[in-house]
């Protein structure tokens, strides 16, 4: 028999966490993680641009690294379970600024604040920057009234970070100058 997309389970409005928890579809973690959710499918919209291949192959890797994420939020630490689910770590941190270092490196020093505009893949990317701030501001939440894995929110600051620095890349590879912003 075929494995079916539907269980029926949350019919009720609630959703399982991992380590048996139901919880309802309203409570703040599934708001986070579904956020989280909801940026890696703006992350699909950028890969459907051609981008330089190094922002290509960081963003496959930053979306496998969303659903660990994802995972991460779905499993509360105190869960039976926890020690075999996947989580965001220190060193994932620390790939993110190597990856924002070795790009501002390239990038004119930013002396203004820019309006988020360009190349449709560099919109694309300021979009899912400011999806990645909701899902940290959803995630900050979440730890105001549970405990989290301590890295999460690091990460995700980072990730809009790199996000930012990727939609400025982007423009300066095609030749497109930062708009700056200007007071109405």
């Amino acid at each position: 028999m075929a494995s079916r997309i539907y269980t029926r389970t949350g019919d009720d409005g609630t959703t399982g966490l991992f380590g048996g928890e139901r919880i309802p579809k309203s409570h703040p973690r599934l708001e986070a993680y579904g956020t989280v959710d909801e940026l890696n499918a703006v992350i699909g919209i950028v890969l459907s641009h051609l981008l330089p291949t190094e922002i290509s192959e960081d963003l496959r890797t930053i979306s496998s690294w969303l659903f660990v994420l994802g995972a991460d939020l779905a499993t509360p630490l105190d869960a039976p379970v926890r020690h075999t689910i996947p989580s965001i770590s220190d060193e994932h941190v620390r790939w993110l600024e190597s990856r924002i270092d070795a790009y501002e490196s390239e990038l004119p020093p930013l002396r203004h604040f820019i309006l988020p505009a360009g190349h449709a893949a560099a919109a694309h990317l300021h979009f899912a920057r400011t999806v990645c701030r909701r899902a940290e501001r959803a995630v900050a939440t979440v730890a105001q009234i549970e405990p989290l894995n301590a890295t999460v929110l690091p990460f995700l600051n980072r990730l809009s970070d790199y996000l930012f620095v990727a939609a400025r890349l982007v423009n300066y590879r095609a030749g497109i100058a930062d708009i700056p912003w200007t007071a109405p």
